[in-house]
């Protein structure tokens, strides 16, 4: 099968008039969830560093905007900028089963794109659901553990090519123009997973890369520019070449049953996916059981193979997080917060935690397993084992099937609205907010999306 004819074929189709409710109605509530993490992002060291970086390179006084802050840029630096922003706290959403990140790098491209088209909310939602779709299909077709294992990080590279098709179909180019763009796409999807070593900030820069070079072959194929029209399945595509395991057979299995969007988990918790679970465990301990947090002698948590050289391995540097990123990626540090704190918010992942003797004294007592029963069902379930042990001999375990945020296990608007209220609250003030999200909750009736940009800088 030409997987990349058939997937263009796809994508096309992909009509606003013929969208469930129910994909409407998740592709705004994941809309809202990366406005509310891209704000608050916008106050990260690392988005800072990457406008200024764009202000001495962008004099345009006129643009598309960047969320969180009193700046606007280019198109193509917009959508840079606000993929940077969102995934630099760690609380976007991801999908299971392909282990990515799609709001970012989508979501980024999409409103830039947007922008330049001025597309009703309709067009978007159109245009946001394809791009997840593509993203989506290319991170479980590319096998997440043969691709991690390969060094690469699949938001990066599998979100460069939906946001490729997102840009490409809010842009309304053509079926040719649109392979173009995802041929062209290929080759400028890169990310590599070394940024663990020292904790940079370059898996941030992912997402915004992502989205950045989406929109830039969107734009290159709309003025003629060509791209290989085999680029998913050739012999030097995207799948045989970064991946030792593909399953082109994946790609295309079930369309729109379900659509993407609605496979995607919203992250509670600030920190890895692979964290989630586990920390959504200790959490249920030491509440059930009215536990304190000087209680506790020691923590044992089962962790998924694929995500064990994230989050727990080498266990020694996982005791002892030397940056705030370190921490995002640190088991160890993400059950000592939730056992010292009761939650592993934004506010917890603190140089001052990192510093933090107490902190420091407690990650000393987790140790990260693994277990090849909880490996069965992955990566369709990612669920988690707990076991902590009390000064006293008593032992506590938890199981967790779907942690909080998965589509089994949701979180409701209020609770979705709940948690953009408490990101953007040192952004926007509270009416200002209630604005935001009442333009989101009817974003399909928008003619353009200019009243909804008016509302996304800084207040």
């Amino acid at each position: 099968m030409n997987e990349t004819d058939e997937l263009i074929r796809e994508c096309l189709a992909i009509d606003y008039r013929n969208l469930p409710a129910e994909v409407v109605d998740r592709a705004k509530y994941l809309l809202l969830d990366y406005l509310g993490v891209a704000a608050r992002g916008a106050l990260s060291d690392s988005a800072a560093a990457a406008r200024k970086m764009v202000a001495k390179l962008d004099t345009a006084t006129e643009g598309a905007v960047v969320i969180g802050a009193r700046q606007k840029a280019r198109p193509p630096y917009a959508a840079l900028l606000n993929g940077i922003a969102a995934h630099s706290i760690e609380l976007d959403d991801v999908v299971n089963e392909a282990s990515l990140h799609p709001g970012v790098t989508v979501m980024s491209a999409a409103l830039a794109a947007g922008h330049m088209a001025n597309c009703s909310g309709r067009e978007l939602i159109a245009g946001i659901v394809a791009g997840y779709e593509v993203a989506i299909r290319l991170g479980i077709g590319l096998d997440p553990a043969a691709h991690y294992a390969r060094g690469f990080h699949p938001t990066a590279t599998c979100g460069t090519l939906g946001s490729a098709v997102t840009a490409a179909k809010i842009l309304a180019l053509n079926a040719v123009e649109m392979k173009n763009a995802l041929g062209i796409s290929g080759s400028q999807a890169g990310g590599l997973m070394e940024f663990l070593s020292d904790g940079a900030y370059t898996k941030r820069l992912h997402a915004g890369w992502a989205a950045h070079s989406g929109l830039l072959a969107a734009l290159l194929a709309r003025e003629g520019f060509t791209g290989p029209g085999s680029v998913i399945e050739g012999k030097f595509g995207f799948l045989k070449s970064y991946s030792d395991k593909p399953h082109p057979d994946r790609i295309l299995a079930d369309w729109g049953n379900p659509y993407q969007v609605l496979k995607t988990s919203i992250k509670p918790h600030s920190c890895c996916r692979y964290k989630q679970g586990p920390i959504d465990g200790v959490l249920a301990i030491m509440r059930e059981n009215r536990l304190a947090a000087a209680d506790i002698r020691s923590v044992e948590l089962t962790v998924l193979k694929a995500g064990f050289a994230l989050v727990a391995e080498p266990p020694v540097r996982k005791q002892n997080p030397q940056s705030i990123v370190d921490a995002q990626f640190s088991m160890p540090f993400g059950a000592a917060v939730a056992i010292l704190f009761g939650k592993a918010t934004l506010d917890e992942y603190s140089q001052k935690n990192l510093d933090s003797p107490e902190v420091r004294k407690m990650m000393q007592r987790v140790r990260c397993v693994a277990d090849p029963e909880l490996e069965k069902e992955f990566p369709r379930k990612w669920p988690a084992r707990v076991k902590l042990t009390t000064n006293r001999g008593q032992a506590f375990s938890a199981y967790i099937e779907y942690p909080k945020g998965d589509p089994e296990n949701p979180l409701t608007w209020q609770e979705l609205i709940a948690k953009f209220r408490e990101l953007v609250r040192p952004v926007y003030a509270a009416d200002h907010s209630s604005k935001i999200i009442g333009m989101i909750r009817s974003i399909e009736d928008a003619d353009t999306l200019q009243p909804l940009s008016e509302l996304l800088p800084a207040g």
